[in-house]
């Protein structure tokens, strides 16, 4: 007869919970998802205008209309919070895994959205909220944001704190709209604001891996400097001779046939400029990269153990000063796309410190591409959604400063370990000087 060690027995009635995850942080992040439920019941639900929810789903432009969506704005919002409130309660109860948690976290998000979009059509009868523009506004304004975080992964992941993509913002905006404007090439005007990021991430590189300057101080000290040279730069050039130094137009929309005849998401992904066709080309070229090639597993290795990656023959320093001079460049098409991409005119501080929004995409991210592109569309939809409303209008008037406020606040949930343990790379920030 086959007998069972106790410690068998153990295994068998031991029983599931969500492994890796500590009971307080289930609870915590259970009761934050219970408690975003019952705003979706209570505020988005019970406190709508009676009536439907009106949505379009066509663009302008499109081939195919689509007939507007029309929906219970209260029934749909609490049926949507009680939803939510299920799945916080399963959680604080029994947990879902680290894995399984970041697509509930996902779907919470997408619900209390349509939730809190349910409410505010309400505020408008007869005008219904157009969903394609709001993408596609979205995804515009988190187009530089997605190139800011990608320049501070390419540096963070290399051990590098890219407190600059501020100033290399700055530096690739200026730059794109002088080169443009003097060679009358907005091709000039891109390779312009990228070379200025660049030159902004070796001063970045230089003061921070020869010289071992803190890399806060550093980066802070780099916007502080960018903001001042391109302030002077704008006062002696641009606005004394607009028509010579700052009118360098802006890349028109590139349309792709067939794709951009898809309903809804056609003119969102496939009629835009060739910078945001060059940030989806960044994208794939970067995660695959990072986490594919024999340049990605250095990378890390020199973000996670500078000394044992030293010890095994990689280059500690040259992988550094190469990956943050890459991140100026990435960087710089960014600031290139806030003036030859979008509004064709250069201005004093023009980024409004989109750079440090970027940077905290990277942290709620957890210095992961895909993560920080997440988030900066998160930050780029938060921004459109304000725009959308105070044209709109809602039941109940919402500053717009508070919508821009979430964000920050979902980051510092992520800071705070509400949606995982978010840790940097291990030698982020840490100089290597060889002995």
């Amino acid at each position: 007869m086959t007998t069972i060690a106790p410690e068998e027995e153990l295994v068998v009635i031991r029983p599931v919970v969500a492994l890796g995850v500590p009971l307080r942080s289930r609870l915590i992040a259970g009761i934050t998802v219970v408690v975003a439920g019952l705003v979706c019941v209570l505020a988005w639900g019970l406190g709508a205008n009676p009536g439907s929810a009106d949505f379009s789903l066509t663009a302008a432009g499109d081939t195919f209309a689509i007939p507007d969506l029309k929906l219970p704005a209260a029934g749909t919002a609490i049926v949507l919070g009680v939803i939510v409130i299920a799945l916080g309660l399963f959680h604080a109860v029994r947990g879902f895994s680290k894995r399984q948690m970041r697509w509930v976290l996902l779907v919470v998000l997408l619900l209390f959205v349509i939730a809190f979009l349910c409410w505010a059509s309400t505020g408008s009868p007869g005008n219904p909220l157009n969903i394609p523009g709001l993408l596609q506004n979205t995804l515009l304004l988190a187009t530089p944001l997605i190139l800011g975080a990608l320049a501070g992964i390419l540096c963070e992941r290399t051990g590098v704190i890219n407190v600059a993509i501020e100033g290399q913002f700055l530096a690739g905006a200026f730059a794109g709209a002088l080169g443009a404007s003097v060679a009358h090439s907005l091709g000039v005007g891109v390779i312009s604001g990228m070379v200025a990021g660049g030159l902004m991430g070796a001063l970045l590189a230089v003061f921070a891996i020869k010289y071992v300057v803190n890399q806060v101080v550093l980066g802070v000290v780099i916007n502080a400097f960018a903001l001042g040279i391109t302030g002077f730069g704008y006062d002696a050039l641009m606005q004394s001779d607009p028509s010579a130094y700052n009118e360098p137009g802006f890349f028109a929309p590139i349309r792709i046939p067939v794709l951009a005849d898809i309903p809804v998401i056609g003119q969102l992904f496939f009629n835009v400029n060739i910078i945001v066709y060059m940030t989806y080309i960044l994208i794939i070229v970067i995660d695959v990269a990072l986490f594919r090639t024999r340049w990605g597993l250095r990378t890390r290795a020199v973000g996670e153990h500078p000394k044992a990656a030293d010890t095994v023959g990689i280059k500690v320093l040259r992988t550094r000063y190469r990956n943050v001079i890459m991140g100026g460049v990435v960087a710089g098409l960014g600031g290139a796309f806030l003036t030859i991409g979008a509004i064709g005119g250069f201005t004093k501080d023009i980024s409004s410190g989109k750079g440090f929004i970027a940077l905290a995409a990277v942290i709620f991210g957890k210095w992961s591409p895909r993560g920080a592109i997440g988030a900066a569309l998160l930050f780029g939809f938060a921004d459109a959604l304000q725009s959308l409303l105070s044209v709109a209008g809602t039941p109940v008037p919402i500053p717009s400063n508070f919508l821009l406020m979430l964000p920050y606040l979902a980051t510092l949930f992520a800071v705070a370990g509400l949606v995982g343990r978010v840790q940097a790379p291990a030698a982020d920030g840490e100089p290597y000087v060889k002995g």
